[in-house]
């Protein structure tokens, strides 16, 4: 189950890859109607729940959970839910990168925290040590440090025309 397990944390990965490079072929297949930051969310929510479901056949849940978990995962799904509130549904779901004008956001957490969205869902990772194997919470965080890095190297040129 691990190597399974393994992989299932891994799977949106290569998606959100592909997206961030490709933001024109994404646009192109999603095609005219369709708006494709609203399809990269309805996919994304798909392969979260592959990603959730890998942790839950390798984990060992007790209750009650260790103190730090309450901190680090109320506080991470906090900036979570304040990221996708202040930018909505296309901010979040890279609309930038698919020819969509976004408007710069200064609240809090942005402009205090790096990567809000990111550090939050570390954090509830983090949160979940005591019971998913330390090497699985290792790999999703590394998955999302690749992703800090690609996204911190955006090249406004690559990004799609919308085809609306």
């Amino acid at each position: 189950m691990g190597i399974v397990a393994g992989i299932g944390v891994m799977v949106p990965f290569p998606f959100y890859y592909w997206l961030w490079r490709r933001p024109q072929a994404w646009v192109d297949l999603c095609g005219r109607g369709r708006d494709p930051s609203k399809v990269m969310a309805l996919v994304s929510h798909c392969l979260k729940l592959i990603q959730i479901l890998s942790l839950f056949s390798i984990s060992s849940v007790s209750w009650p959970p260790p103190l730090y978990f309450w901190p680090l995962f109320l506080f991470g799904q906090f900036l979570n839910f304040r990221v996708y509130q202040l930018l909505g549904e296309s901010g979040t779901y890279y609309g930038v990168r698919f020819g969509k004008n976004i408007p710069w956001v200064t609240e809090f957490p942005f402009g205090y925290i790096k990567d809000p969205q990111y550090v939050g869902s570390i954090m509830s990772l983090v949160g979940c040590l005591a019971w998913v194997p330390f090497q699985y919470i290792a790999l999703w965080v590394l998955g999302y440090a690749f992703m800090i890095h690609l996204e911190s190297m955006e090249d406004p040129a690559t990004r799609a025309k919308s085809i609306s």
